[in-house]
């Protein structure tokens, strides 16, 4: 390649960016491996474009000699433009002048998993892969892994979840595995070795007891694993785990890292930390392992956020290790520290959070703010007397700046979990705020999609309690307590082994039958509202229950509604969905809201079922209990395991703190930094517990994670209590990451009594943290309501208790339109009737009506 660019002064000129010391170091570096610990808005996506330029442009390397890998399609595109555009602007490759019949190469810029899918495309026949592999979309695993535990001989006495739980389980286990490479055979003989070990241990707490039983189920689970597998071969389909795993199975033939070494004589590799321990073993197999190659790693250890799904934040701390020079030496680490994006004031916040993770990680560096934007920033923190008065704190906050001009799409309301979405989303709909809910975890917590997805579970899954107490004490069925709680006594008494004592406490028995246990011995509130099918409405059946005469004719109503709806469930799933809000009257009930919010309604569920209909357009037999699965793994994460970004619609977006990373607006409100949920109190589930996660001691990082160092109540403490700290370190990169999204405002709010709460709250350490921030002249505080008294009492409830009956009053205005529609329609009918009655040929008179 001739050199068009000789010296850095030359890059900038052409480029238009003035590039600070840092970036300039790790863009001219020699061709080399190298990691670049890249801190928030350090401007790493514009390093990466430029390093390409200089390599080309300074004649070291041809275009499509140069590797970008990333993690999104999104992230892969953004960066494949930054450098096709720099490359032209700075006249390296000149679109005028351009051959059609002899193009100039391009770089290829691709995602880890279809670098992946490449490699095994090109070289998969080495280690025995047909060509004719195709990729699994989400829908054909959740519906392959539901067959194979439909058709599991079993029994598998150790596993007592609910079938939708077990498909989820079993594709979380599979993925865990083939993210560690780690067989299911080693997975099973090492839990048979722990069941042998524990054996003579004494058990003397719920804590130890639950290993044997976790440890016994994983066993069972890893035997589905294998059938899953296997019937993934039979059908020569492949998931995103198998294809790193094979890759990285591949990456250990010499020849085929010497074939991709010639082919790409540089690599980039972006969002380094979030890479997992098969993708690592992948990389450093075909471009590092001692050769020396032109490996440039970047990423933040801070804004490491996916330990919980396989990321390993150890394989950019070990970057310089697995990446050596020919000669044997570490890679070069270098560092980007001025952040471009916020205000001097908001990155003095993140800094202070983030010093117990600069001293964790080696090359990490403060966050210093752009040359004359050092008192940019503001933040505005409050904390409210109840969590209702804060979403008002949010809600008016936002309402106000866009009423004096701040454009709604700049503005994010980044939330912990997505329990708040749907209040938060009504009472910016109230104050004629256009807004958006991203994400399928987001969906799910809004009224309509929740009751959607309720009476799905009730159809597919009979001891699906909770969701059919959702229903009956909802707008339309309105069960009271009295009449639950009798319902649950009857389902009680159906399960014929259970004795039942008369002077049993009939809330008691409601709250067991919810809970759910062991399907064998399931009390089915669902079973007892059958019986409501062959009872005599007037009569008070054989177990002498006292319903009342509106609860039994209502319960018998939802049987029948229910039972007509079972005759479906064999039908395509998008039939079987809009059949569920046509005979549940979801729809009808959807346009009955005040306009606004009606719209956003109907809009929210058509973004629901967009989800279900690409769920179902990769599996024509999609099943309803397929697509129960993916959800349930949607919403136990709350952590964005969809693909979904905000739309490009001028709208507040309304997303959890996992979703925001890698984007920024002007202004983010935090709602919720409360005790116990930012930063979160509930810790990574853990392989004691959890027949779905891997032991420890079988992952590729266990280095980085604590374990359990004696079968004892000493051991087991001490492992959940260096498990809360590694939870800890987890929260404050989430907080790190959330913090330094906004460019120019920070919203931060708390409150002390919950919706439902019988103790205070109170402010979280990262609330406490902008109050200090502020009052040191960092921001304001708007609000700052006092710790409630000793034995004070949450008002909410009282208030529950003295003005509301449950279930809650109708909304009037929507009742009264109701009422309004079914008078006109009864009175439509009785003049029909009229006109039948004086004019028997009225019926066939097409001037009739």
């Amino acid at each position: 390649m001739p050199a068009r660019i000789t010296d850095p002064e030359q890059l900038k000129e052409l480029l238009g960016i003035p590039f600070t010391p840092e970036q300039t170091a790790c863009i001219t570096a020699p061709p080399a491996p190298q990691v670049i610990v890249a801190g928030a808005g350090s401007g790493k996506t514009t390093v990466m474009a430029a390093r390409v330029v200089w390599l080309v442009g300074t004649g070291q390397v041809a275009p499509e000699q140069v590797l970008g890998l990333t993690f999104t399609n999104k992230a892969a595109g953004e960066l494949a433009e930054r450098v096709r555009k720099a490359l032209i602007k700075a006249g390296v490759t000149d679109p005028d002048v351009i051959d059609p019949d002899n193009p100039p190469g391009e770089p290829v810029i691709s995602t880890y998993h279809a670098f992946a899918g490449r490699l095994l495309t090109d070289h998969g026949l080495r280690i025995g892969l047909e060509p004719t592999t195709r990729l699994l979309a989400d829908a054909t695993r959740y519906q392959l892994a539901a067959r194979v535990l439909r058709a599991a001989p079993g029994p598998y006495p150790a596993l007592t979840r609910s079938f939708p739980d077990l498909v989820g389980d079993l594709l979380a286990l599979d993925a865990e595995l083939a993210e560690h490479l780690v067989r299911p055979e080693e997975l099973r003989a090492w839990d048979t070795g722990l069941l042998r070990t524990l054996e003579g241990a004494k058990l003397t707490n719920a804590d130890l007891r639950k290993v044997p039983e976790t440890a016994a189920a994983r066993r069972e689970l890893a035997e589905l694993v294998l059938r899953y597998r296997a019937a993934k071969r039979e059908r020569d389909l492949l998931d995103f785990g198998d294809q790193i795993a094979l890759a990285a199975q591949l990456a250990r033939l010499p020849e085929v890292g010497r074939l991709l070494r010639e082919e790409f004589r540089v690599v980039l590799l972006d969002e380094y930390q979030d890479t997992s321990v098969a993708q690592r073993i992948l990389l450093a197999g075909l471009f590092g392992d001692g050769t020396g190659h032109p490996v440039t790693a970047v990423g933040d250890p801070c804004q490491a956020i996916y330990g919980w799904r396989g990321a390993s934040v150890a394989n950019l701390d070990d970057f310089p290790e697995h990446f050596v020079h020919a000669d044997g030496r570490p890679a070069t680490r270098q560092a980007l520290s001025e952040n471009r994006r916020s205000g001097g004031r908001l990155l003095d916040l993140a800094n202070g959070l983030a010093e117990p993770l600069r001293a964790m990680h080696a090359g990490v560096q403060a966050l210093r703010p752009a040359p004359g934007a050092e008192r940019d920033g503001l933040v505005r923190c409050a904390l409210l007397p109840t969590h209702a008065e804060e979403i008002e704190w949010i809600a008016d906050s936002v309402a106000h700046l866009v009423r004096t001009g701040k454009a709604p799409g700049e503005i994010a309301v980044l939330c912990r979990t997505a329990t708040d979405f749907a209040e938060i989303q009504g009472a910016l709909v109230t104050r004629d705020v256009p807004v958006e809910v991203v994400g399928l975890s987001g969906l799910l917590h809004l009224p309509e999609v929740a009751d959607l997805v309720a009476v799905c579970e009730v159809l597919q899954d009979p001891g699906a309690n909770a969701s059919l107490v959702r229903l009956l004490t909802g707008p339309r069925w309105r069960i009271g307590p009295r009449d639950l709680a009798l319902l649950g006594r009857r389902a009680r008494l159906l399960v014929a082994h259970t004795r039942v004592d008369a002077g049993d406490d009939p809330d008691s028995r409601l709250a067991e039958a919810v809970e759910g246990v062991d399907p064998a011995e399931v009390i089915s509130l669902a079973d007892a509202l059958d019986t409501f099918l062959e009872t005599p409405l007037d009569g008070d059946g054989d177990d002498g229950l006292p319903f009342s005469p509106d609860a039994r004719v209502r319960f018998a109503r939802l049987a029948a509604e229910l039972r007509d709806l079972r005759r479906s469930l064999s039908d395509p799933l998008m039939d079987v969905l809009h059949r569920v809000l046509a005979v549940t009257g979801l729809e009808v009930e959807l346009s009955a809201s005040p306009h606004a919010l009606a719209a956003r309604r109907r809009e929210t569920l058509s973004n629901f079922l967009d989800v279900a209909a690409s769920f179902a357009a990769n599996e024509s037999e999609a099943s309803l209990l397929a697509f129960l699965g993916f959800l349930r793994t949607a919403a136990q994460y709350e952590k964005g395991l969809d693909n979904a970004l905000p739309g490009g619609e001028n709208t507040v977006k309304v997303l959890t703190a996992h979703k925001s990373k890698g984007l920024e607006w002007d202004v983010v409100a935090v709602p919720g930094l409360v005790t116990g949920t930012f930063p979160s109190g509930q810790g990574r589930e853990k392989w004691t517990s959890q027949s779905k996660v891997l032991p420890h001691a079988l992952r590729g990082d266990a280095d980085t994670l604590p374990d359990v160092d004696s079968w004892d109540a000493r051991g087991t403490k001490a492992f959940h209590e260096a498990m809360k700290d590694h939870q800890h370190t987890e929260e404050l990169r989430l907080g790190y990451v959330t913090f330094t999204r906004p460019r120019s405002l920070l919203l931060g709010s708390g409150h002390w009594w919950g919706p439902s709460q019988k103790r205070p709250r109170g402010p979280s350490a990262f609330l406490q943290a902008l109050h200090d921030h502020c009052a040191a002249g960092g921001g304001e505080i708007e609000a700052w309501a006092d710790e409630p008294g000793e034995g004070e009492e949450n008002p909410v409830l009282h208030r529950a208790t003295a003005d509301q009956v449950w279930p809650l009053p109708l909304d009037g205005a929507a009742l009264a339109r109701r009422r309004e529609a079914a008078a006109i329609v009864l009175d439509h009918l009785e003049n029909l009737a009229g006109h039948t009655d004086h004019h028997p040929t009225a019926a066939h008179d097409p001037h009739a009506h």
